[in-house]
């Protein structure tokens, strides 16, 4: 435990990074355990996350011991109207992770979708891929199809193209396309780069206009496709090597095949959940996990 190498530099890295990578919690979660006293280091009780830990360390968290951290996974998630997106909920409410399958390891969300949105939620055991995904240098678009009531006309979502500020908070610049009107309410496509909280439904306000479904169809390259209310399904360690460039080793890729069908859920929480919108195009399907625009090679003719 923290021994140093013959520049004086300690091995291994810091307890709370370790902890993350190892899928027990975010860093600042993390953090908060140690300060808690709930983390041991070798039997002993620590209290700072100024200590450096390697493999050979004997770490637990509340009396249970932490693995060596696993190779990164990520899974595709459909949120389901009703659950919110935290660890645990001050209010008692029903979160994300009490219906998720038991079979899953301890994971964590990448970012969050407020209680009354849906939608695709990704999910991963590793604290590095999870702030990697989450920060806007990333550059990712996320979509949402949005249903407003009213009946808006294309200029009026200029100020959003532009860029808005929204009760002294300024909102970056989003793609929106007017899809169709249904009644009194209209469908709307937007994409945005980072997600502050509540930003598509304050920014509509903003323009006048209320937000009464929200559905986040993709997130960079994975996409919702038909996964149904409630359902997981992990991104193939292929698929998340050639868009991440981490993942499993190549000989990981034969598991490939146990991958490919999502996984029960456990619980379906709020019940079978809403379809995700008017259909406006192909469909593509959650498992490719292929970025949009992918288009498949030619048919092989019959000699």
């Amino acid at each position: 435990m923290s021994t140093e190498t013959p520049t004086g530099t300690p091995k291994g890295e810091r307890i709370a990074k370790f902890l993350s990578r190892a899928g027990i919690a975010s860093r600042r979660e993390s953090e908060r355990l140690i300060e808690a006293g709930l983390v041991t280091v070798n039997g002993k009780t620590i209290t700072s996350p100024a200590l450096n830990v390697t493999e050979a360390d004997s770490v637990t968290v509340e009396g249970k011991p932490v693995g060596a951290p696993e190779p990164a996974r990520l899974w595709l998630y459909h949120k389901p109207l009703g659950l919110v997106t935290t660890a645990k909920d001050e209010k008692g409410r029903q979160t994300v992770f009490d219906s998720l399958p038991e079979e899953l390891p301890r994971v964590m969300s990448v970012g969050r979708l407020d209680i009354n949105s849906e939608g695709l939620l990704l999910l991963t055991n590793d604290g590095g891929l999870k702030r990697r995904l989450e920060l806007p240098s990333t550059g990712w678009v996320r979509k949402y199809r949005v249903r407003v009531h009213g009946t808006p006309k294309d200029e009026d979502f200029a100020p959003l193209r532009k860029g808005i500020v929204v009760e002294g908070e300024r909102f970056q610049s989003m793609s929106v396309t007017l899809d169709r009107q249904q009644g009194a309410n209209a469908w709307i496509t937007v994409g945005l780069r980072e997600g502050k909280n509540r930003e598509i439904r304050r920014a509509m306000e903003a323009v006048g206009l209320a937000v009464n479904r929200l559905i986040r169809v993709s997130y960079g390259p994975f996409r919702l496709g038909d996964l149904k209310p409630g359902a997981v399904e992990e991104v193939r360690p292929r698929v998340l090597r050639d868009q991440l460039g981490l993942g499993p080793e190549p000989e990981a890729e034969a598991q490939d095949k146990a991958q490919k069908k999502p996984v029960r859920r456990r619980n379906p929480g709020t019940g079978p959940g809403p379809k995700t919108g008017p259909k406006t195009g192909p469909k593509t399907g959650a498992k490719s996990g292929l970025r949009p625009g992918h288009k498949p090679g030619p048919k092989r003719q019959r000699q």
